[in-house]
C-alpha cells in the first residue's frame, strides 16, 4: 500500500485555499442582485430599464415614502414641522445610522425630517411613523397602501427605516415613481436632499449623498440607502437646462461604484430625453389618513376607514303651515277687544316697522354719499417719489419662503431672470427680495422674504406661464 506524505508547507497552503473557498464564495452567492431604471422625469417616459420589476430590497430608499407620508401629512394638517414629538424606547434602539436620540426626548418635527431626509437616520424615521399613525407597524401599513395608490405595484412596506425584514420588499420600477411623486407632490420639501449639511435639532448632520451632490452636475437629490442584502442603492434625481432625468440602482457593490453607474445612467438619460418635453405631473393619490389614537385627542376629528353598517336616518320634520301674518291668541270672555281688531293692529304695526327700516337706510345713504367739503386753508405738500430699499428679509407674519426659478451658469444670467420675471409676476412677487445664490452647481435665482401662501401663488402663476419655479421653504 502506497502512503502519500505531504510536506508542513503544502499542507498550510491546502489549509489557507479551503479556508478562502468557504469565506469567498458565500460573499458571491449574497451578492445583491443588480436592477435600473431610468425616466425623463418631464413625462414618465422610461429611458432604460434592466431588472426594473425584480423584487429587491430597497434599505433606506424606504424612507422616501416615510417621508412622502411626512410630507402630506404637514399639508393636510395632520401634523405640524413644529409639532413636539416624544421619542419612544422602539424607535431609540433602532440600530445605525441614527440621529442619536434617547428614549422620552422630546424634538420638534421638522428635526426628525431633516434627519431622515440628510443623514437617513433609523431612529428619526421610526419616530416619524410612530408619531403619525401610534405604532411603526400601523404606519407601515399606511405606507404599502399609499404606494399602491401610487402606482407601487410590486412593493410592501414592514418597516420606516428600511433595515432588512421578511417581506420588506420593492422595485427599481416602484421607487423611480416614488422619487418622481416626491419632486413633483411636494416640491417645497424637495431642497431637503440637496443640502449638504443641516441642522437636525440636535447636531448637524451630513448628506449620505454628498459625493454624487458634488461631483455630478445638475444632480439635487433624491436618497441613498445600503444593507448587506441589499447593497448600495440610490435614487438619484439631476436638471440640466430644460430637462430632468430620474435614474434609479439597486444591488450596487459599494457605494463608489454606485455612484459611477448612476452617473453613467444620468448620462444617458440627458443623451436620449429631447430638449424639449411638456411637463406632465403625476397625479397625487387621494389622501387618507389613519385611525390612530393621537387622531382622537380632543378637538381631533376621528376620520373612520371601515364601512359603514347602519345609516341612521333622521326622522322626517314634522310639516309646518306658515301664516302670512302673526296672528294673537283668541281673547278671553271678559274682554271687550275683538280678535279682528288685534289682527289688524299686529298687521299695521308689522308693515310700520318695515317702512321704518327702509327710512333709515334710505337716510343712512343719503347722508354717506357726501363727503364734507375740504378745508380752504389746507396746504398740499408734494409727494416725494418712494424708494425703498430691502436690506433683509422680513420674517414676520410668516414671511420665510421663496420661490426659486431657475439654476444659471453666471450671476448675470441670474439677475437678469429675476429682474425679468419680477416685472412680469409684480402681483405677487411685489417686495420679495431678489436673491442668487452661489453653488458648485451654478448660481440659483431666488425671490425670499414671502409667505407660504404668496410663494404658492406665485408659482403656480409662473408654471401657467412656462416658467421653471418650485418653493424654497424654511
Amino acid at each position: 500500500m502506497k502512503v502519500w506524505r505531504i510536506q508542513p508547507a503544502r499542507f498550510g497552503l491546502l489549509i489557507i485555499a479551503a479556508l478562502w473557498m468557504l469565506v469567498a464564495l458565500p460573499l458571491s452567492v449574497a451578492a445583491a442582485p443588480y436592477a435600473a431604471y431610468v425616466v425623463d422625469a418631464r413625462t414618465g417616459e422610461v429611458l432604460h430599464a434592466r431588472n426594473a420589476d425584480t423584487r429587491l430590497h430597497p434599505a433606506s430608499l424606504t424612507k422616501m415614502m416615510t417621508l412622502y407620508i411626512a410630507f402630506e401629512a404637514i399639508e393636510k394638517g395632520e401634523i405640524s414641522l413644529d409639532t413636539m414629538v416624544t421619542i419612544s424606547k422602539h424607535a431609540a434602539s433602532e440600530p445605525p445610522s441614527k440621529l442619536g436620540l434617547k428614549s422620552g426626548q422630546k424634538i420638534a418635527m421638522r428635526y426628525l425630517v431633516r434627519a431622515a431626509a440628510v443623514k437617513s437616520a433609523n431612529d428619526a424615521a421610526t419616530a416619524i411613523g410612530e408619531a403619525l399613525s401610534g405604532s411603526e407597524a400601523r404606519f407601515a401599513r399606511r405606507m404599502t397602501r399609499t404606494a399602491k395608490a401610487l402606482g407601487m405595484s410590486r412593493t410592501t412596506f414592514k418597516n420606516a427605516h428600511g433595515l432588512t425584514e421578511k417581506g420588506h420588499m420593492s422595485t427599481a420600477h416602484d421607487m423611480t415613481i416614488l422619487g418622481r411623486h416626491v419632486l413633483y407632490d411636494y416640491p417645497q420639501y424637495y431642497n431637503l436632499f440637496s443640502r449638504r449639511t443641516t441642522d437636525a435639532g440636535i447636531r448637524e448632520v451630513a448628506n449620505t449623498n454628498r459625493r454624487l451632490l458634488a461631483s455630478y452636475k445638475g444632480a439635487d437629490g433624491i436618497k441613498t440607502g445600503y444593507t448587506r442584502a441589499a447593497g448600495s442603492n440610490l435614487v438619484a434625481s439631476a436638471e440640466r437646462g430644460n430637462k430632468r432625468i430620474i435614474a434609479t440602482v439597486f444591488g450596487g457593490k459599494s457605494s463608489a461604484s454606485r455612484n459611477a453607474k448612476v452617473a453613467e445612467l444620468l448620462d444617458l438619460g440627458f443623451r436620449r430625453a429631447p430638449n424639449r418635453a411638456p411637463v406632465r405631473k403625476p397625479s397625487a393619490p387621494a389622501y387618507v389618513a389613519d385611525n390612530s389614537p393621537r387622531e382622537s385627542a380632543p378637538g381631533k376629528t376621528i376620520r373612520v376607514n371601515v364601512a359603514v353598517k347602519t345609516s341612521l336616518r333622521p326622522k322626517a320634520r314634522t310639516k309646518v303651515v306658515e301664516a302670512p301674518l302673526l296672528l294673537a291668541e283668541a281673547p278671553k270672555a271678559e274682554t271687550s277687544v275683538l280678535p279682528a281688531d288685534i289682527n289688524v293692529a299686529l298687521a299695521a304695526a308689522q308693515e310700520e316697522a318695515v317702512i321704518a327700516k327702509a327710512e333709515n337706510i334710505q337716510t343712512v345713504a343719503a347722508v354717506s354719499t357726501r363727503p364734507a367739503a375740504r378745508p380752504k386753508n389746507l396746504v398740499l405738500a408734494r409727494a416725494a417719489p418712494k424708494t425703498e430699499v430691502v436690506t433683509r428679509i422680513s420674517t414676520s407674519g410668516g414671511r420665510h419662503w421663496g420661490v426659486n426659478v431657475g439654476r444659471y451658469t453666471s450671476r448675470y444670467k441670474a439677475e437678469r431672470v429675476l429682474l425679468k420675471t419680477a416685472l412680469a409676476e409684480m402681483a405677487t412677487l411685489d417686495g420679495s427680495l431678489r436673491k442668487v445664490v452661489r453653488s458648485s452647481h451654478g448660481f440659483d435665482a431666488n425671490f425670499m422674504g414671502l409667505t407660504r401662501e404668496t410663494a404658492d401663488l406665485a408659482c403656480r402663476r409662473l408654471k401657467a406661464r412656462n416658467v421653471t419655479c418650485f418653493m424654497v421653504g424654511p
